[in-house]
């Protein structure tokens, strides 16, 4: 599969090249590279876990950079490469849940990494339409299926090749096709990739009072020895997503509905047939804001409703209690509060939110639990400062137990 990608690459680079040739010199490359942007983004977060179960707390220092440099446009393609790492600094934690070490501490899904986070080509050439061809970011509708997982340390990626085309006013046809996954766990991980046949197809339309949006989504998984979870993930999910926000006096109305089905694909042992739905209010009022939301994915009593490529940590409590959706489904009714404050003392932007998850079974009466939340946020010029809890109390979920975790982390973007 990297090969294949890596003669993709190399064959959109030649066309490039013979394009260029047939236009005559190689001037715009000088033009391209004279208008190199450099990337530089680097964090570094201290996270804290204790755990009902676990015989010691995790103590988690990491520092993680990502850098690198994206061209100008040379007959209208350009070139982006971007590496990162992840140093632990204090590692007092088990890195991967898959690998059985460090077995007597939480697991903090950062583990020490080094890798070529994007290399992707970028072309513009017909009109109203954007290729990209490589190892790139992919973050679709709010990220419930697919993202990039940004809150943890180790990016998620995609070996791909993108087709995004805007011709027609307010339309967006979105279509990728993606043979690799590099996940949040590192190239050293047995969990690390995802590698086979994976098909995204997303169209949306901006109306005057939100976006419409219509999804499928077929993923087909190779079998990885030691991982089940991989081809148990091979699925097709088709759906709908409505989103969008109005003005009423002096405040600003927000509200989401979304609808998915999904069923197994390609070569899942399971046969399946599950729902999702969501749906989210919220109103903002100068500089405060409350919300509230119910999201259901369902279980037919062995599988969930999976969302493999998500960013998980958006959705459903940041204890992270609920990954893998469970056998008997979830039921997620949660309330949020939220402030943002200009200009306090030396700072940009200071804004405090705080939320609470009830967590139930979907397909049969089971108490999941319940988490409260609570977050601290300020700017300061590139920096992005922040303090951040959750604390998560147990049902009857015996899997889900007991915990409390505690971030603060800063952070620098060039």
């Amino acid at each position: 599969m990297i090969m294949r990608n890596k003669l993709r690459l190399a064959a959109f680079a030649f066309s490039i090249s013979a394009a260029a040739a047939h236009a005559g010199g190689l001037e715009p490359i000088g033009g391209a590279f004279g208008e190199t942007k450099f990337i530089l983004d680097t964090r570094l977060r201290m996270e804290k876990v204790d755990q009902d179960g676990v015989a010691n707390d995790a103590d988690a220092v990491t520092l993680r950079m990502r850098l690198g440099f994206e061209t100008g446009k040379a007959w209208n393609t350009a070139l982006l490469v971007e590496g990162a790492g992840n140093v632990p600094i204090e590692d007092n934690y088990r890195p991967d849940p898959a690998v059985p070490t460090m077995t007597a501490y939480p697991v903090v899904a950062d583990p020490e990494n080094y890798v070529l986070n994007r290399l992707q080509l970028t072309n513009t050439s017909l009109p109203g339409t954007t290729i990209t061809l490589g190892r790139q970011r992919l973050v679709l509708d709010d990220q419930r299926f697919v993202g990039n997982v940004g809150w943890r340390q180790n990016e998620q990626t995609f070996d791909a090749l993108r087709v995004v085309n805007k011709s027609v006013k307010n339309l967006t046809l979105d279509a990728t096709y993606l043979d690799r996954v590099n996940r949040v766990f590192g190239e050293d991980s047995p969990q690390g990739e995802y590698k086979g046949d994976n098909v995204l197809l997303n169209a949306s339309y901006q109306t005057s009072i939100g976006k419409d949006s219509g999804f499928g989504y077929l993923l087909k998984s190779d079998n990885i020895a030691g991982v089940p979870a991989a081809v148990r993930d091979s699925t097709s999910t088709y759906g709908v997503r409505f989103a969008g926000e109005k003005p009423i006096n002096k405040v600003k109305l927000a509200y989401s509905v979304s609808y998915a089905t999904q069923s197994d694909y390609g070569d899942n042992p399971l046969s399946f047939d599950l729902d999702y739905k969501a749906l989210e209010f919220a109103a903002t009022f100068r500089q405060f804001g409350l919300g509230a939301g119910i999201e259901v994915l369902e279980g037919n009593g062995v599988k969930g409703f999976t969302t493999p490529l998500a960013t998980l940590h958006k959705f459903q409590g940041w204890d992270d209690k609920f990954l893998t959706t469970p056998p008997n489904g979830i039921e997620d009714k949660y309330l949020n509060a939220s402030a943002t404050l200009k200009g306090v003392g030396p700072l940009d932007t200071l804004a405090v939110m705080v939320s609470y998850h009830d967590y139930g079974a979907e397909r049969i009466t089971a108490d999941y639990g319940n988490e409260w939340d609570a977050s601290l946020a300020a700017k300061w010029q590139r920096f992005n400062l922040m303090l951040k809890y959750a604390t998560y109390e147990q049902g009857v979920l015996a899997s889900a137990r007991n915990t409390d975790k505690l971030w603060a982390q800063m952070e620098f973007v060039w």
